[in-house]
């Protein structure tokens, strides 16, 4: 995994100290020297995090943050302040910002690449997010984006997992006056308890005395139920190898004791509009395939989504250069099977195939019914031969196991032809990308069917 770091400073030797580290763990990285130029370079979606120095002239770095996540293009890009003040005055009002963390100057490299990588994963995951969200507005469904600038992160539910009362009791005495407070002293129930309940955010204690907190953030990223749900660990400020274990499995955010309840506030008002945020997200997702862009009898997205959306990820993988794989899926024969099966016996087949389909690719991948029994998947930063390797190992899925259809009553063997093809450059797009992916297929299917072939272009 990488990502595209902006480094903000308007001093040039910090620039390149945190260029040189950012760049030595394969992230890419881009400069700027002021406010302005950050914020320019933010609309146009040329990176995926901002580390951002507070002392600058002309605008320094709360007004930046404020900017950024007060504007519908950029407010889901996770902003790092990189700093010399330390008191936590200074970060309440950075968080008050619109700040995702605080790095203290001289910036260690274990907090540095922990907090980037954590952030990264979170970012790919909104941006799929909001790229099918983009494609719902064009059916008319209304984007969170607007809702998410005026969210004020109040009025959540909170579960404490804490086994010392004399910490616990001060958090829920601060929390308490805008979110509903629950707390669990038996860290083995915790579980448990955050899977019964619909919680925003479960702050977990890495000091408990005789349970692993990790292994309790673990689990609630590990349960369907539950992975979705922020996590906030409140640690020593010694444990800085723990913690950055913990950003590595899915903690969100973090507080290092002595705990200022000013700051403990300000951190959960900002994971709780986050979560808040991406789960509109999703409940536009979910609302766009329900109306309009999936394949009524597969489930998959249909034609119409694929081509809007294939469109936005290419432009995107361009902008980027980044790859883009597509494969085209041609059922062999499928006529030879409404003919001896019925359609009923048809359907079967395909709603089977498209099963087999999710459980090959990834979450970040695109799956299409393209139309009749021919499908395409189209696989975000996935080059030809990767492309290829999935490809086949779908082929062998589907020729290995025969479809039963009609209630369990019968079974029929099957295969598939596959023609893939890449972004091969800047003049690329959606159409020149499917004829080649097409023209593979086609040569798949003239050289006997059951083979997988990619362009040669």
């Amino acid at each position: 995994m990488t990502a595209r770091i902006l480094v903000v400073d308007d001093v040039p030797a910090n620039v390149k100290v945190l260029e040189a580290r950012l760049s030595a763990e394969y992230f890419d990285v881009a400069t700027a020297y002021n406010g302005a130029d950050a914020l320019m370079l933010c609309e146009r979606s040329e990176c995926d995090i901002v580390l951002l120095d507070v002392m600058m002239p002309d605008m320094d770095g709360f007004e930046v943050c404020r900017k950024l996540k007060s504007n519908p293009l950029t407010h889901h890009i996770p902003v790092v302040m990189v700093t010399a003040l330390d008191q936590p005055s200074d970060r309440v009002r950075g968080l008050e910002a619109g700040a995702d963390d605080f790095l203290t100057k001289p910036v260690s490299d274990i907090a540095l690449v922990s907090r980037v990588r954590s952030l990264a994963r979170l970012k790919m995951m909104t941006d799929e997010l909001r790229m099918r969200a983009v494609t719902s507005r064009e059916i008319g469904i209304q984007s969170p984006e607007r809702e998410a600038i005026t969210e004020t992160g109040r009025n959540g539910r909170i579960l404490i997992v804490d086994d010392r009362s004399s910490s616990y009791q001060r958090h829920v005495a601060t929390l308490s006056a805008e979110h509903a407070v629950d707390v669990e002293t038996k860290p083995g129930q915790a579980l448990f308890r955050v899977a019964e309940r619909d919680y925003d955010l479960v702050i977990v204690s890495l000091a408990l005395r005789d349970f692993d907190g990790l292994r309790l953030c673990s689990q609630v990223r590990s349960l369907e139920r539950t992975r979705n749900i922020a996590i906030l660990a409140i640690t020593e400020a010694d444990n800085s190898a723990r913690l950055a274990r913990g950003l590595e499995i899915g903690v969100n955010d973090y507080l290092l004791r002595p705990v200022d309840q000013n700051e403990m506030l300000a951190r959960v008002r900002t994971q709780i509009k986050k979560r808040r945020y991406t789960e509109r997200l999703r409940d536009n997702v979910q609302t766009s395939i329900e109306l309009a862009i999936t394949d009524g009898l597969t489930g998959l997205f249909n034609r119409r989504y694929m081509e809007t959306h294939l469109e936005a990820l290419i432009e995107q993988a361009a902008a980027r250069s980044k790859p883009i794989s597509v494969l085209i899926i041609d059922i062999d024969y499928f006529k030879a099977i409404n003919d001896g099966y019925g359609h009923d016996g048809g359907d079967d087949v395909l709603r089977e195939f498209a099963l087999r389909v999710r459980k090959v690719i990834r979450n970040i991948d695109l799956a299409c019914r393209y139309g009749g029994e021919e499908f395409v998947i189209v696989m975000p930063e996935t080059d030809m031969a990767v492309a290829t390797m999935v490809a086949e190992r779908l082929r062998r899925r589907i020729a290995s196991e025969p479809f039963v259809i009609q209630q369990g009553t019968r079974s029929l063997e099957a295969t598939i032809s596959i023609g893939i093809a890449a972004l091969s450059g800047a003049d690329d797009n959606a159409a020149t990308i499917l004829k080649r992916a097409d023209q593979a297929l086609y040569r798949a299917k003239r050289d006997g069917r059951n083979r997988v072939v990619p362009d040669a272009a």
